[in-house]
């Protein structure tokens, strides 16, 4: 069937690639308020319904650059509805659920969406006009973050008013919704790696890399640091990522161009991209357990679940007020001075943190202000990648990237986890982690944004042959040309 005519211009193209974005990352933090009750929900142990997390962080991870790929090679706006397929129907399946099995298999669906990011900001260099375009790629960049702050309240709301299962019947909804707006609004464009083939091997051995180190990453304070499963999942993972790397430098057609992931530009932009992952999460690791540890400890605020949510969705407001913003800042000083600054407003927020850490009011700012730095630097990074690349890698290069900051928001989750629940203290004859340890987490969340910073500094300047959005305007479609004028 013949893909339907545009019927907006570029601002509802915008809308419905920040607003995909936006429920992707929403899914992945619809369980958060279930997780103590899973084992009861479904008749399992906890150690069964920790699954249900890392099967989404798993999927997504692999999916992403795959998604990616196929985006240059099939088509981004074909990928985007392919992506929201499995977000339904990982709902539908987890709506259904009474055991811990298919809720494994229908977080796993849920977390195959996740690629609909990359592939949006990606479809924003073919498709919207050049005063837009680092309004739109922040905007679209950020909804990770949006999505993920503002999930927690909407998911804690409903958990606690209603049936767990209209968290995902509601998602069902969504997804249903993004699939019509992205059919009806999104414009269907040339791929710019059309006739090229699908590197099989590669997309295989990365899955199978990842999983191994998302796996030990993940699992290895449950299983320990120096078991030899963890280990052994390490190791294996440097030997099949080191085979997959020499591989994609032989394939004609690789998964990931590694020789354009190499150039200095490329890669330290997703170096950067990793401490930004890592800088972000610790505190919205750290942020919640503060808001919900009881009084009784000295230091926790003993805030309901809901209620710690509520204090924590200005985080998600403020990201999405930022961003724009962060677009003019692009086109006025460039994504890397806007990158910089993104990070050290990060690293300002932790200090604030560890200053207010006290109070609800002081948390709630701690985390608007890292937000907006977060804001800013997911709007900055894409910037830089797809200044570096290709026309035809756009999508694969995104999809790298964003891999780039899952992994470190991975990390960030175990490195923060393993040091608070190693600091821990006695209250009432339970063990919490200690006022010390948070101090520690946010410390060392600040260190981890100003080390980025530093990374970021070493960003070289755009060479002039690098592909830019006038670029890609030369092989838009005549549609995409109606849509920008």
């Amino acid at each position: 069937m013949d893909a339907p005519q545009p019927t907006a211009r570029s601002g509802g193209v915008i809308a419905t690639l920040a607003f995909a974005g936006t429920v992707a990352a929403i899914m992945q933090t619809l369980v958060t308020p279930l997780i103590a009750e899973l084992p009861k929900l479904l008749d399992t142990t906890s150690s069964n319904a920790a699954w249900v997390i890392t099967a989404t962080l798993l999927v997504s991870a692999v999916c992403v650059p795959v998604s990616g790929r196929l985006g240059d090679l099939l088509g981004k706006r074909r990928m985007l509805l392919a992506c929201a397929v499995p977000l339904f129907l990982g709902s539908v399946v987890c709506a259904l659920a009474t055991s811990v099995v298919p809720m494994i298999v229908g977080r796993g669906l849920q977390g195959m969406g996740m690629g609909m990011v990359p592939l949006g900001i990606a479809l924003l260099r073919d498709v919207v006009p050049k005063e837009k375009m680092s309004s739109s790629i922040a905007l679209v960049s950020a909804s990770l973050g949006i999505g993920g702050a503002l999930g927690l309240p909407i998911a804690s709301a409903v958990a606690q008013y209603a049936n767990w299962r209209v968290l995902f019947w509601g998602s069902a909804v969504l997804a249903l919704i993004i699939f019509s707006l992205i059919w009806f609004l999104i414009p269907d464009v040339p791929a710019g790696a059309k006739g090229q083939r699908f590197d099989v091997p590669g997309a295989l051995g990365l899955a199978v890399g990842l999983v191994c180190l998302l796996l030990a990453v993940s699992k290895g304070a449950e299983w320990g640091w120096a078991s030899t499963t963890t280990l052994g999942l390490f190791a294996a993972a440097v030997v099949v990522l080191l085979v997959w790397g020499f591989w994609e430098l032989r394939t004609k057609d690789p998964l990931v161009d590694l020789r354009t992931t190499a150039r200095p530009r490329v890669l330290i932009t997703n170096v950067a991209s990793l401490f930004v992952g890592f800088g972000m999460y610790a505190g919205m690791l750290i942020a919640p357990q503060l808001l919900q540890f009881p009084e009784a400890t000295g230091y926790g605020l003993g805030q309901s679940m809901l209620a710690a949510g509520l204090w924590m969705a200005p985080g998600g407001l403020m990201m999405m007020i930022v961003s724009p913003l962060g677009g003019k800042l692009i086109d006025a000083r460039g994504p890397k001075f806007t990158l910089i600054s993104g990070v050290l407003v990060i690293a300002a927020a932790y200090g604030i943190g560890i200053l207010l850490m006290g109070s609800a009011w002081g948390l709630m700012l701690f985390l608007m202000i890292s937000s907006s730095g977060v804001g800013l630097a997911y709007g900055a990074i894409p910037a830089l990648i797809m200044s570096s690349v290709p026309l035809s890698e756009t999508a694969a290069a995104n999809g790298f990237n964003t891999l780039m900051r899952s992994l470190g928001t991975s990390i960030g989750a175990a490195v923060i986890g393993a040091l608070l629940a190693q600091m821990t203290t006695e209250t009432a004859g339970y063990s919490f982690t200690s006022e010390a340890g948070f101090r520690t987490g946010l410390m060392f969340g600040c260190g981890v944004a100003v080390v980025a910073a530093a990374i970021a500094a070493f960003i070289p300047a755009a060479r002039r042959s690098a592909a830019s959005g006038e670029s890609a305007d030369s092989s838009a479609s005549p549609e995409v040309a109606a849509l920008k004028g």
